[in-house]
């Protein structure tokens, strides 16, 4: 087929038929980036929980380490009080 003396390379099908693939594939990118946003929110939620978690955890952990420091320098205490040396008496 020819115009004014020169072929014509695209015909108006095909350009009707391209128009038609970017317009789905426009869609689809739409659909596309719809689903990628919905999961991003649901694993930013599940990592918000999980810092809650842990942040529980090492809270507790904490408590935990002060209660176990206060019972060791109880404990050491003690002993130390065991091996004090009574003044009056002598070294040997």
């Amino acid at each position: 087929m020819q115009r004014s003396g020169r072929p014509l390379l695209y015909s108006p099908q095909f350009v009707a038929g391209f128009a038609s693939a970017l317009r789905e594939a426009r869609t689809d990118l739409h659909e596309m980036r719809l689903r990628h946003l919905c999961e991003l929110a649901e694993l930013q939620g599940e990592v918000a929980a999980l810092r809650e978690v842990v942040l529980m955890v090492i809270g507790i952990l904490s408590q935990q380490t002060e209660v176990d420091l206060a019972k060791l320098q109880r404990e050491l205490e003690t002993v130390f009080a065991r091996f004090e040396r009574d003044p009056a008496r002598r070294l040997h």
